[in-house]
């Protein structure tokens, strides 16, 4: 079939990667860590990771998308998509004004 092609970056991170009709390609920050990734087919996946270089994001060209929180020992605590994650905050937001507030959740409604 060929030849195993590959190609690095200045920080030996593997950014090209051929082998017969199939091809991939990696994108990586400063941090080393893989921030884009690409097949010859165009699938693609984007991530982003927090100040401990912990993933806290994927989103992939298929529409997947996912939050990433992590516990103290760098373990996934959840996965949840950025939909859950802002409805779980809206409901913190919530039950946090009502602990401060003596009124009823559809008081909360501007008519």
């Amino acid at each position: 079939m060929g030849k195993i092609i590959k190609k690095y970056d200045k920080n030996n991170n593997e950014i090209y990667w051929k082998y017969g009709s199939l091809e991939y390609w990696w994108e990586y920050d400063e941090n080393n860590n893989c921030i884009y990734f690409k097949n010859i087919e165009g699938f693609e996946i984007w991530y982003k990771y927090d100040e401990n270089n912990n993933e806290i994001y994927y989103r992939d060209s298929d529409g997947r998308e996912f939050w990433y929180k992590h516990g103290e020992n760098n373990i996934y605590a959840i996965e949840i998509t950025e939909k859950e994650f802002n409805e779980i905050e809206f409901r913190k937001q919530e039950n946090e004004y009502l602990s401060r507030k003596k009124v009823s959740r559809f008081e909360l409604i501007d008519i």
